[in-house]
């Protein structure tokens, strides 16, 4: 017996606890993977090989392993907090201290981002969430990926120019008292509805339409409607008739025309003309109402709220309720995930072990879907760590009884006389 066999079993012992307390102090932290210590004998050789009386010399620490298995998802009530389902990791790029960012490239399973003042969705280090911008139509094109980005400043308005007013007509109704239209008077007309209408500034203006009856035919009724617009009628002619079959439904195909300039001029584009769409409307006997209303224009508006689904497509929806898609989260996956260097701050590093990043999007290829609002915990299991020390602390006090034993033997033979 040597000494190095007691050494190197201390030194073995003394890494695998070294890797256990590393373990149970990232217990605790989003998306860490455990790793364990993964030892090799060896063996004095000579020319012809390791003879087979050799007895060994002792052990080392070939590696020090991670297993990238799924760890718990707990929810939150972050948004920009996300979770990885099966495989994949996200893509960010570190070192981002201004609007450009030319940092390095690494993966992490850590989803708890937010957004930095610049409006790039980054996490606790600054490292930049890597993505695919959505273009101005809302379609998201696969290529090279970049920093993901959310517009917080103020959205521009657009001025209403259609708008779509499914209504239902009252055909138990019948024709004013008062021939001629007066809002103020309430037996000039059977029934009126309003929407509000912007314009080239994203100013509102209430767009109210009063439906007066006519008295039926053989073949159905006519309802004369008039636009008023804050108050006021709209530019002449501010009045058009829907008609209506024997059977309630609507025969007329024509989108109306509605002309208003703002009062007083507030420095919008005018006139403002808009076209009145009535398609599906109809005169059934039940009480007026309207049934349908689109509307294409909208005020100015701020960032709301985010969300992203399990495809990790993001939508932002803005204070005017305007939704708006923004892009698409990235995910890496690599041929051997255990291959990946741990690189601090829940970064790893792509090796030549690993193999090359292979970029998807989420739910594609071999990589995993997001859960948006929850986060992937530690896959570290405190009783397994525990029980693992205990096994280690034996290992070690083993070999120092080695170490002991040796030394006990050379001072025997140091007393012979």
């Amino acid at each position: 017996m040597g000494f190095q066999q007691g050494l190197s079993g201390l030194s073995a012992a003394s890494k695998q606890l070294d890797v256990i307390g590393n373990n149970v102090a990232n217990a605790n932290t989003v998306g860490f993977k455990e790793s364990r210590a993964e030892f090799a004998d060896m063996y004095a050789t000579s020319f012809y090989g390791v003879q087979s009386t050799s007895a060994g010399i002792g052990v080392n620490v070939a590696a020090v392993t991670q297993a990238q298995t799924q760890g718990n998802i707990t929810p939150t009530t972050r948004s920009l907090d996300l979770a990885i389902n099966n495989n994949g990791f996200f893509v960010v790029k570190a070192g981002a201290t201004s609007a450009t960012n030319t940092g390095a490239t690494y993966v992490t399973r850590n989803g708890q981002f937010q957004v930095d003042q610049f409006g790039y969705i980054v996490n606790t280090n600054g490292d930049r969430l890597q993505g695919w911008t959505a273009a101005s139509s809302g379609v998201v094109t696969q290529g090279p990926v970049g920093d993901l980005q959310l517009q917080t400043s103020l959205i521009s308005p657009k001025v209403t120019s259609a708008v779509g007013m499914g209504v239902n007509l009252d055909s138990r109704m019948s024709a004013p008292t008062v021939a001629t239209l007066d809002p103020t008077n309430t037996n000039s007309f059977n029934w009126s509805n309003a929407t509000t209408v912007y314009d080239s500034l994203g100013n509102p203006h209430n767009l109210t339409l009063y439906y007066q009856k006519s008295a039926p035919t053989a073949t159905g009724t006519n309802w004369t409607t008039t636009a008023y617009v804050d108050g006021n009628p709209a530019t002449a002619p501010n009045s058009f008739t829907l008609n209506f079959n024997t059977n309630g439904a609507l025969t007329t195909t024509a989108k109306f025309p509605v002309t208003f300039t703002p009062a007083p001029v507030n420095g919008s584009a005018v006139p403002v003309t808009l076209n009145i769409d009535y398609a599906g409307s109809t005169q059934y006997g039940q009480n007026p109402g309207t049934t349908a209303l689109t509307n294409d224009g909208y005020a100015p508006g701020t960032l709301r709220a985010i969300n992203i689904d399990k495809t990790g497509v993001i939508q932002a929806t803005y204070t005017n309720s305007q939704t708006r898609t923004i892009g698409q989260v990235a995910l890496a996956n690599f041929t051997n995930p255990q291959g990946l260097q741990p690189s601090g701050n829940n970064h790893w590093v792509e090796t030549y072990s690993s193999g090359p990043m292979q970029i998807n999007a989420p739910g594609s290829g071999t990589a995993g879907l997001i859960q948006s609002s929850a986060v992937e915990d530690s896959n570290v299991d405190l009783t397994s760590e525990l029980v693992n020390m205990i096994t280690a602390q034996r290992y070690y006090q083993a070999n120092a009884q080695t170490v002991k034993t040796e030394d006990q033997i050379l001072q025997t033979l140091i007393n012979l006389r």
